[in-house]
């Protein structure tokens, strides 16, 4: 559960990257809701960055070899990066590269009937993406590999998707290509040799390829050694092939950069359909939802820290949609009333554990005020359910 004061950094960030156009896709704003990032960087780390600036994070680095730093990349890249992807809900997807298993863990809510393999050829950070992944409860969904990048996975072709994290050579990206699904397979990578790359799209259809760059990045070079010395996670550890990643030429692949079909097929922002473009509706949709979860959550869990918090949490979603203009002003306006109320609670309780109000049975007052506040919590909620339901059927 995130703090009050990190709730809110993170649902200012969200709506900065919405008004700048970062973010078009409403499913990758409940992803970033629902996946915490603290959970995917290490606690020695936290108090050096600001979570949720619109910034690389800091997630790795190795004081005796600096020049393993690794981050994760800033939140409207990462945008750019999913979105371009196309992800469809059973698409399997390939990284290459791990940014901590954050990335797999957000695309896992845009493909959740799909395969995630992440494949990293660092086995310290492999096992750091592992441990997070299985914080989070996501071992079952996400498959961690210790292999080179470059390889790709051709034992487990086709891919509809692939996402590059790191600077990779024009040439390094063949095999991945031929990798790729024939019918609209994706490729997304900054493509470049230099200190700047070209974040490049490519599509595959059929055998013939069209290629988009979008805008100009400068990424870290994609990690493919691997230190065989070091490998001892408990991970699936595949056979390094080196003869792979010589074995096609430029030649044998051409990139059409000068079509425009990637804008017939409206890879900006989707290609098969327009339903999951952000509006009004669809967000406060999306954050009634994420208030039913919320509210779920609480029902079974009587730390009175742990409700204050998410209580802080739902008001500041409250507040937030109150300034989004909807045709739901009259609905948000009586959930702000509501959890204002349930809000009061807390107070009271926080009074009567602290032993300051003079109560001759202050455990029975007690019972009696969290009743109160479940049995608001439980309107509350009942009438969450009705508007989303509302929602849902225009």
């Amino acid at each position: 559960m995130e703090s009050r004061k990190l709730f809110r950094s993170k649902i200012q960030l969200l709506f900065t990257l919405i008004y700048n156009g970062y973010l078009r896709d409403i499913r990758l704003v409940k992803a970033f809701l629902d996946v915490p990032l603290k959970k995917f960087i290490p606690n020695e780390l936290h108090s050096h960055f600001k979570i949720y600036n619109d910034a690389p994070i800091l997630f790795y680095l190795n004081k005796k070899n600096p020049e393993t730093l690794r981050t994760i990349s800033a939140p409207h890249m990462i945008s750019i990066m999913l979105q371009q992807l196309l992800l469809e809900e059973d698409d399997d997807l390939l990284i290459l590269g791990a940014k901590s298993g954050y990335i797999a863990a957000l695309a896992n809510r845009l493909a959740p009937k799909g395969k995630i393999v992440i494949l990293e050829a660092n086995q310290e950070i492999a096992k750091i993406t592992q441990d997070n992944l299985e914080r989070n409860g996501l071992q079952d969904k996400v498959k961690v590999i210790v292999d080179n990048p470059l390889n790709g996975l051709p034992d487990l072709t086709p891919w509809q998707k692939i996402l590059v994290t790191g600077a990779i050579k024009q040439e390094r990206i063949i095999p991945l290509l031929l990798q790729l699904d024939s019918s609209d397979g994706v490729l997304f990578a900054p493509i470049g040799e230099n200190f700047i790359q070209n974040y490049t799209q490519i599509m595959r259809i059929g055998n013939e390829f069209y290629g988009k760059k979008h805008l100009q990045v400068r990424f870290t070079p994609l990690m493919t050694k691997i230190e065989l010395d070091e490998l001892k996670l408990v991970t699936e550890i595949t056979e390094i092939s080196p003869e792979n990643e010589h074995q096609f030429s430029a030649e044998d692949v051409l990139i059409n950069y000068s079509s425009d079909i990637l804008d017939e097929v409206r890879l900006e922002p989707f290609s098969k359909s327009q339903t999951h473009e952000i509006n009004p509706e669809n967000v406060f949709l999306i954050a009634l939802e994420f208030i039913d979860q919320t509210i779920d959550s609480l029902r079974e869990n009587e730390n009175l820290s742990d409700w204050t918090t998410s209580i802080d949490n739902i008001k500041i979603i409250l507040d937030t949609l109150q300034r989004i203009k909807t045709n739901r002003a009259d609905a948000t306006e009586y959930f702000i009333n509501n959890i204002n109320r349930i809000k009061a609670y807390n107070s009271i309780r926080k009074e009567l554990e602290k032993g300051k109000l003079s109560e001759t049975t202050p455990l029975k007052r007690e019972i009696d005020v969290i009743g109160k506040q479940m049995r608001d919590v439980k309107i509350l909620q009942k009438n969450i359910k009705e508007e989303i339901k509302k929602i849902k059927k225009k």
